[in-house]
């Protein structure tokens, strides 16, 4: 039986997930699990109906789960027998995060409570989901990125982080931070700042230093370096517009402001501010053709 985190600490999933149910999944609708749930249980399970993204989440696991019913528990414990996207995500970074010494029940209660309580990052998540599928050809459904995309969950995971650090809680906030960079190999400070609609792609060796600041709708490949020249300390980090582009392997240093709408080819080393709407290559960068 796969291993299941429910908001309610009850034995629904235990149940829901049983193993017996790939017997029974023939319901094609997301609102009614009873063809492969018990009767008795429906009823606990509470869907946000106002949350079409949500509703299409769901819709896409029950296909998944359709097309490899041997999946059918995982689906059924991360993706159905959740109420909402937030539980979901919570469960899934727990899952993904806890480790021997740090239990999935204490990090889906931190991060179900930052989720559920801050609607600026509830929008944010949403609009992250958008961007990667949307901008990312590799995705082919919404519920991929959501249980697959560690880019998009290390980004979830610093959400959580950087509100815990505003909140003065730092050391839950570093050590969220700690166990994303070994799990997901992205190493973000909780101090950093986010924007919304990011798009971190493959995500492997991306670093962000404390006092970086990244606009709305930002592409970043991996292995993409945001951080400091090592010469000055406080304000030391880079400062990116909206709708950046940063390539792969694209390091941005120091104190300096990348324009909206500008792109970092690969492995570029910037060094100085980057005007909007213009493309910089090499090492150093230079600036390449118009706007």
């Amino acid at each position: 039986m796969a291993t299941c985190v429910y908001s309610s600490r009850t034995e629904i999933c235990k149940q829901l997930c049983s193993s017996d149910s790939n017997q029974c999944f023939t319901s094609s609708s997301i609102y009614r699990l009873a063809k492969f749930c018990k009767p008795s249980l429906v009823n606990h399970i509470h869907v946000n109906g106002d949350d079409d993204l949500w509703l299409k989440i769901r819709e896409e696991a029950e296909s998944d789960a359709k097309q490899e019913p041997i999946l059918l528990s995982y689906y059924c414990s991360s993706i159905l027998s959740q109420k909402s996207l937030e539980s979901a995500l919570a469960n899934q970074l727990a899952m993904k995060l806890s480790n021997p010494s740090l239990s999935i029940d204490t990090l889906f209660q931190l991060f179900l409570s930052v989720f559920t309580d801050d609607s600026e990052i509830r929008e944010a998540i949403r609009d992250d989901l958008r961007a990667v599928r949307e901008r990312d050809p590799a995705c082919i459904s919404y519920v991929h990125c959501l249980l697959n995309f560690k880019g998009f969950l290390a980004c979830q995971a610093h959400r959580a982080a950087h509100k815990f650090w505003s909140q003065g809680r730092n050391v839950i906030a570093l050590l969220i931070q700690s166990r994303v960079s070994e799990v997901f190999t992205v190493d973000i400070h909780p101090g950093a700042k986010l924007g919304r609609g990011i798009l971190i792609d493959h995500a492997t060796g991306v670093v962000i230093g404390e006092t970086a600041v990244i606009g709305d709708n930002v592409t970043i490949l991996h292995n993409v370096t945001l951080g400091g020249t090592g010469k000055v300390s406080g304000d030391r980090h880079p400062k990116i517009g909206d709708g950046v582009f940063l390539g792969a392997g694209s390091k941005v240093l120091g104190n300096i402001r990348i324009g909206n709408g500008a792109k970092i080819g690969a492995g570029s080393v910037v060094l100085k501010e980057i005007p909007p709407e213009s493309t910089a290559v090499g090492n150093p960068a230079r600036l390449i053709g118009g706007k």
